[in-house]
């Protein structure tokens, strides 16, 4: 749990602090069947605001796991924490990333996410909202189009 105190001993509050999204009290769920293929498990960081027009989450994809096909209005920065990343766009560009990796995936990019094979990832996700959207969902990926992205990546390593 986030402690906060006021160093001048100040119980006065005002709309100009910094606010604290504790770990114990930000939602987690389980990846729904439609947007996700495999086990996915989403933890909420800190939410968008009308100030802060974007959100942050942990995402851990079990092994093949991966997200639907979809697109962020406000584009999204994808920060590989564990493991091997896969992404790819529908222009057929597939990137792996490694743990400590970035990849800002520009605002309306149709794209998918996910786990190699052979272990688990997780990843840092700071998604853009614009006009109240922060991401559109599209169709899932089908196995041949993982398996051509996993095997385009591991001919070229």
């Amino acid at each position: 749990m986030a402690t906060v105190v006021n160093l001048d001993n100040s119980v006065e509050a005002t709309n100009q602090q910094q606010a604290v999204y504790d770990k114990e009290k930000m939602p987690s769920f389980v990846g729904p069947e439609e947007m996700f293929s495999g086990q996915v498990d989403v933890k909420l960081t800190f939410p968008n605001q009308d100030a802060v027009p974007f959100s942050g989450a942990f995402v851990t994809f079990q092994p093949k796991a991966r997200t639907a096909w979809h697109d962020h209005p406000g584009g999204q920065h994808i920060v590989v924490t564990k493991g091997v990343a896969i992404t790819a766009t529908r222009d057929g560009q597939v990137v792996a990333c490694q743990e400590g990796d970035a990849v800002w995936c520009p605002a309306d990019v149709d794209h998918w996410h996910g786990a190699m094979p052979e272990a688990e990832m997780t990843h840092f996700v700071i998604t853009g909202v614009k006009d109240g959207d922060a991401v559109n969902w599209k169709d899932k990926v089908t196995d041949e189009q993982y398996d051509a992205a996993v095997a385009a990546i591991k001919a070229a390593q």
